[in-house]
């Protein structure tokens, strides 16, 4: 029998890598889990009440692109915090953002791009699923360092012509996962710019667009309309799992211009896996509630200057902008993991595991993500032992 080798490149995926790295040791301490972004801050009041009021919906098939309700309620989400109007046809339900981070572009890359293999550029470090999903439809992954010499974020313009001409789909995360690092409107102007003289699409993960320190973080189809950009330029993603702290709801959207979304939608009803109809209840109730995103971001501020006094004065520590990640500078990134679990019993993750060797260097190996989920006191404990055992 004969197996596909289109994903046999693919690495170990981060997480059982780390179970590799470590499981065979003892922890030093109360085991505490900051390597995976599983937001630990209370979920919205309302969601129980929700579902129960909507149990017998669960004896039907859902609407395959949400209901018109969560539809109307997306709509209008996307107005109160960027100003953009849209109409629900050009927005789908998702059951978790990775599925359609992964099927937009088994929709909307095409395979030729110019005559040759398309290009899917993915910034490095990054979400996994922007490799498989280059992997899965035939392109040539481009990694670019989004490194402290690029603001964080990838300089796509600094590539050479003939690559940009066989780009499809450019990802980007907004704000970045790990860095913390938020795209500016310039930073989007440039690269909608570029998308428009190169012809590619930007697929803009912004799931951590509502955790921030001091302003809201600008979005892809802000920018676009403000530009007069052809909206099809422009895929975006967004999630509940960060903002509502709802990551088991597997609740996100996506939204584009209207050809490309027919595309997606298109692909939705023959392979897609719509959300439980109580459940787009609780996300309709979840967009159109700020209160609970609002006491959320508060908890994460209150965070934000825990990190900053305790790594303030560690050279190359960079105060996230947004998100909830720490990125923070060590000599070797598995050596630095290893020996903090056993240590402390603190659970981190490598760098090296959210990036790719290029030209013989991984711009993630010299890093560990900490992921600031846990409760205050726990946080705090954590990054203490992190500072402790690593920088003293």
């Amino acid at each position: 029998m004969q197996d596909p080798e289109r994903f046999s490149q693919l690495p170990a995926y981060a997480f059982p890598r780390l179970r590799s790295l470590l499981d065979a040791h003892a922890p030093g301490g109360e085991v505490l889990h900051m390597s995976i972004g599983e937001p630990k801050h209370p979920m919205p009041s309302f969601v129980a009440e929700v579902i129960a009021a909507h149990a017998g919906e669960f004896a039907q098939y859902p609407p395959n692109d949400g209901s018109p309700e969560l539809l109307a309620a997306i709509v209008g989400w996307l107005n109160l915090r960027y100003g953009v109007d849209t109409t629900p046809d050009r927005i789908m339900a998702l059951n978790g953002t990775r599925e359609g981070l992964f099927n937009a572009a088994i929709a909307l890359c095409p395979e030729e791009k110019n005559g040759r293999q398309p290009v899917v550029l993915v910034p490095n470090p990054f979400y996994q699923v922007y490799a498989v999903a280059a992997a899965a439809v035939g392109a040539e992954p481009v990694f670019v360092p989004a490194v402290a010499e690029t603001g964080h974020l990838p300089d796509y313009a600094a590539l050479p012509a003939e690559v940009l001409d066989r780009t499809a789909i450019a990802y980007i995360c907004s704000p970045a996962n790990p860095q913390g690092a938020v795209a500016s409107r310039d930073y989007w102007r440039g690269l909608i710019g570029l998308a428009e003289k190169h012809d590619f699409r930007i697929f803009a993960d912004e799931c951590y667009s509502e955790i921030w320190r001091k302003a809201p973080p600008p979005g892809a189809l802000e920018v676009a309309a403000e530009m007069g950009a052809d909206p099809e330029r422009i895929v975006v993603f967004h999630s509940l799992s960060k903002r509502s702290n709802l990551p088991g709801l597997r609740s996100g959207f996506v939204a584009g211009g209207a050809r490309s979304m027919a595309r997606v939608r298109q692909l939705r009803a023959y392979a897609g896996a719509p959300l439980p109809l109580p459940l787009q209840r609780v996300a309709e109730r979840a967009w159109s509630d700020e209160a609970h995103v609002a006491a959320n971001r508060a908890l994460y501020q209150e965070k934000y200057a825990i990190a900053d006094k305790l790594f303030g004065g560690l050279p190359g520590y960079l105060p996230p902008q947004a998100g909830f990640f720490l990125w923070l500078p060590v000599a070797d990134g598995e050596a630095a993991t290893l020996k903090l679990w056993r240590d402390t019993g603190v659970r981190v993750l490598p760098g090296a595991y959210l990036s790719r060797e290029v030209g013989g260097a991984n711009p993630g190996a010299g890093f560990i993500r900490v992921a600031m989920v846990a409760p205050r006191q726990d946080m705090q404990r954590g990054l203490t032992a992190i500072r402790d055992c690593l920088y003293a």
